[in-house]
């Protein structure tokens, strides 16, 4: 490591399930730039001190990741308008010490759904979960003008606060319920695009799934932001009630790539970090 290298991270709690120091690791030795990304487990009350120690130690740029997505906004000295609307920060750069946040959950989404051509225009989508990264795609969603979008969360109140931020905010129809059998038989009769904000399924919990298989159906496409297993229970369940699944690695890279430009100022290689994401969750060695 040379003196000059510029230090990224991530913060989040739990982190030890995290792939970003891999991709983002090979995808700067790809390019030959003179960077080191590394993660940091943050418990809620030692938020403010990471933040601070960003620019004590001059790193260039931080993923943040749950819990701290809502928190850190207000410890940051600029947001751009997007993190801001949705209310939610997942990328800071450090200009100088100046802290500058985005939200790149919010195009990586759009970015995720048009590869699968899926246009959520005119759709009637549905999101499970009530969190950082439902903010994001909620809001991302309702702007390209669905019908309507469900917001279900084990919270009721969560969700039905979520909700009423997104009509406020785009003025598309947002609807809200308890995330339950009941809830998930009814919204997905009518849905054509459902997604996974929840970590349910995800790694060590394998088995797990949001949704129960019998109420999945071929005409739903259904889209997981849980990317560790690469195929989740719930996509395998989609998978073979014919839907058409898009995993959540490709939010998850889409979503990095984004960040990596604003640090680095260079076009990542999504391939690279795809490749290598690929090779770990398959057990494959590097």
């Amino acid at each position: 490591m040379t003196l000059n290298k510029k230090v990224c991270c991530v913060i989040g709690d739990p982190i030890e399930h995290t792939l970003s120091p891999l991709i983002h690791n090979r995808a700067f030795q790809d390019l030959g730039l003179d960077f080191v990304y590394v993660a940091f487990r943050v418990k809620k009350e030692a938020l403010r001190k990471a933040v601070d120690g960003m620019r004590a130690f001059d790193i260039r740029g931080m993923n943040v990741t749950i819990p701290h997505k809502v928190e850190v906004v207000s410890l940051l000295d600029t947001v751009e308008d997007v993190a801001k609307d949705i209310g939610a920060v997942n990328t800071i750069v450090n200009d100088n010490g100046r802290l500058i946040g985005y939200n790149t959950d919010a195009d990586a989404a759009i970015k995720t759904l048009s590869c699968s051509d899926m246009i959520p225009r005119n759709k009637i989508v549905v999101i499970l979960g009530a969190g950082g990264v439902t903010r994001a795609i909620a809001y991302s969603i309702a702007k390209e003008k669905p019908d309507h979008i469900v917001i279900l969360n084990r919270t009721r109140e969560k969700a039905v606060e979520l909700a009423e931020y997104i009509l406020r905010k785009t003025g598309t129809p947002v609807m809200a319920n308890q995330l339950d059998y009941e809830s998930l038989a009814r919204e997905l009769k009518k849905a054509d695009l459902v997604i996974n904000c929840t970590p349910v399924g995800m790694a060590p919990n394998i088995d797990q799934s949001p949704i129960p298989k019998k109420l999945l159906r071929k005409e739903i496409t259904v889209m997981d932001t849980v990317y560790n297993p690469l195929e989740t229970r719930l996509l395998k369940d989609a998978r073979d009630a014919c839907s058409i699944t898009i995993s959540g690695l490709d939010m998850f890279i889409h979503q990095a790539a984004l960040a990596f430009e604003k640090w680095t100022g260079r076009k990542a290689p999504l391939k690279v970090m795809r490749e290598a994401a690929v090779q770990v969750l398959k057990g494959e060695p590097l």
